[in-house]
C-alpha cells in the first residue's frame, strides 16, 4: 500500500505528522515516532517571548553601567556566559536531524513583527528541512481593527520569507471574517504550506483563589469538522500544501482529511492521551480501509471529496447548512 505524500516539497513515506508538542523535546520519543509510521516530525515550538526576553537581557547587561567608568566594560558578559538566542533549541534540531531518518520540522511561534524571526535563519543553519510558523494571536485591543490584524501575520511572514529558503509552513486560526482571501494571501507572502487550523486554549477561573488558571483542553474527534470543511474549499485552488491539525484522533479522521484534500494528518491531542504507539494504530487502520475500499495510495483519494469542482462553493455551503437544519428530527 502506497502510503507517500508530498508536502512542503518533501517526498515523504507516510501523510501521519506529530505535531508539535512535549513529546518531541526527547530523542527517545523521536525514534519512537520513527519507527511508530510518522512520516516526519514538528518539534515542539520556541516562542518569540524567549527571543525577546534573551534579547532585552543582553541589552541591559550590555548597557549597565557603560555611562559611568570605562572599567565598567568588564560587565560585559561573555560569549561564554550568555549566547544571545535559543542555543539549546538549535543544538535539539542538530541532534534531532542526526537521531531519525525522517524529515524535521522546527516550530517558531509568534504573533507580531520583530527581531525574533532571526532565529528562522539560525534554525535553517541548525539542518531543519523546513520551518512550521504558529502565529498564535488574540488582539485584545479593542482598537485593532482586522486588517491590522491581517497585516501584522502577513508581515510576519514575509519577514521570516526574507531570511530563510526553508520550506515554509504556516499554522494560523480559522477566525478570519474572510479566511480563504486570508490563506491566498498568505500564500502570496511565502507560505509553501497551510496548517488547518490552530486551537486558542481558553482560561477557566479558580473560583477559591479569584484568579484566572490557564487550563489546556485537548481537542476531540469534534474539532476536525472546521479543518475539513475549509480543506476541502482550498484544495485544488491553491499552489501550496495542505495539513489537518486538530481532532484527528484515529485512522477514520486521517482518511477524511486525506478525502477533502489534505497532505498531511497531523497528531497532537491522541499521542498525548494514547501515547507514540498509537501512530502505529493509525497507520495500520488506514491501510486496513484502503485494501477494503480498492485504494492503492494515497493520492488516488486526496481531494476526492473536496469542492474543487463545484462552481460556487458558497452556494454549496448554504445548501449543505441548510440541508443539515431542516433535516434534522427532535427525538421522540
Amino acid at each position: 500500500m502506497d502510503l507517500k505524500t508530498n508536502y512542503l516539497g518533501l517526498e515523504l513515506r507516510s501523510p501521519l505528522i506529530p505535531s508539535a508538542s512535549p513529546l518531541s523535546e526527547q530523542m527517545g520519543n523521536l525514534r519512537k515516532m520513527e519507527d511508530a509510521g510518522a512520516g516526519a516530525v514538528v518539534l515542539h515550538s520556541l516562542f518569540m517571548e524567549q527571543l525577546d526576553r534573551e534579547a532585552k537581557t543582553l541589552h541591559h547587561y550590555l548597557d549597565r553601567g557603560t555611562d559611568s567608568f570605562a572599567e565598567s566594560l568588564t560587565y560585559f558578559p561573555t560569549p561564554q556566559e550568555y549566547h544571545l538566542g535559543p542555543g539549546q533549541y538549535m543544538e535539539h534540531v542538530r541532534r534531532a536531524k542526526a537521531a531519525v531518518g525522517i524529515p524535521i520540522i522546527a516550530s517558531l511561534n509568534g504573533s507580531a513583527p520583530g527581531t525574533w524571526v532571526k532565529a528562522a535563519a539560525e534554525i535553517e543553519q541548525a539542518g531543519a528541512d523546513a520551518l512550521e510558523l504558529n502565529l498564535y494571536d488574540i488582539p485584545a485591543d479593542l482598537e485593532t481593527s482586522s486588517p491590522q490584524v491581517e497585516d501584522r501575520y502577513l508581515e510576519v511572514v514575509r519577514e521570516v520569507r526574507a531570511v530563510v529558503k526553508l520550506p515554509l509552513a504556516v499554522k494560523v486560526s480559522p477566525y478570519f471574517s474572510a479566511p480563504g482571501q486570508m490563506m491566498k494571501r498568505l500564500v502570496e507572502a511565502g507560505a509553501d504550506a497551510l496548517v488547518l487550523f490552530n486551537r486558542f486554549y481558553q482560561p477557566d477561573i479558580d473560583l477559591e483563589n479569584l484568579e484566572v488558571r490557564p487550563n489546556v483542553l485537548l481537542s476531540t474527534p469534534q474539532a476536525l469538522r472546521v479543518p475539513l470543511r475549509w480543506i476541502a474549499i482550498l484544495y485544488g485552488r491553491l499552489p501550496a500544501s495542505l495539513a489537518a491539525t486538530g481532532g484527528i484522533h484515529t485512522g477514520e479522521d486521517a482518511l477524511k482529511a486525506f478525502m477533502v484534500g489534505a497532505d498531511a494528518a497531523m497528531f497532537c491531542s491522541a499521542l498525548l492521551l494514547h501515547g507514540i504507539g498509537h501512530l502505529d494504530t493509525v497507520r495500520s487502520d488506514i491501510v486496513r480501509w484502503m485494501e477494503e475500499h480498492e485504494y492503492e495510495s494515497i493520492a488516488q483519494m486526496k481531494g476526492s471529496i473536496s469542492q474543487k469542482s463545484c462552481a460556487d462553493p458558497t452556494a454549496f455551503e448554504r445548501a449543505q447548512y441548510m440541508k443539515a437544519i431542516t433535516g434534522y428530527h427532535l427525538p421522540a
